[in-house]
């Protein structure tokens, strides 16, 4: 089902890691992926199990804080807003996106279980690979995010 875009979305965070390692180019595959995470939840019955809730929250909040910082980086308000600390601001959203993603995504994945109905099976199953995926952006993102935010402040 993903084979045809999986290869294509790889390609480009590998070039844009390479070629300026910039954290706004992991947002778009954050965006993708992590849309598909809490839409492949949804459509099951997540709200039986509270450990799904928990996956959902951080799922849908992060999902709507990076379209909203994607925003501003596409219509460059940082640059009108000088008084924010971008790299700061940048620096602390990617390091909680990170390690409440790693938490949300261990726990997806131990909530993991075998039913009759391989519907919610399978999607659980699948949010949790893209779970873990996306953390692993993130973590990306949160290691730029760093060098960004070291070297401002040794200026």
């Amino acid at each position: 089902m993903f084979g045809h875009f999986l290869p294509p979305m790889i390609s480009f965070v590998v070039k844009a890691v390479l070629k300026n390692n910039s954290t706004r180019d992991f947002y778009f595959p954050v965006m993708i992926l992590g849309l598909l995470v809490w839409t492949l939840i949804a459509g099951t019955e997540y709200f039986l199990y509270p450990a799904f809730g928990w996956v959902m929250f951080v799922a849908v909040f992060y999902w709507v804080l990076t379209v909203f910082f994607l925003i501003i980086y596409m219509t460059m308000t940082y640059t009108r807003i000088p008084q924010v600390p971008w790299t700061t601001v940048g620096l602390c959203f990617n390091g909680s996106a990170f390690i409440l993603y790693l938490i949300a995504a261990i726990v997806d994945a131990s909530s993991v279980t075998k039913e009759l109905d391989s519907h919610n099976y399978n999607s659980w199953a699948a949010s949790s690979f893209f779970a873990f995926v996306v953390t692993s952006c993130y973590a990306g993102n949160t290691y730029f995010s760093f060098i960004s935010w070291r070297s401002r402040t040794l200026q």
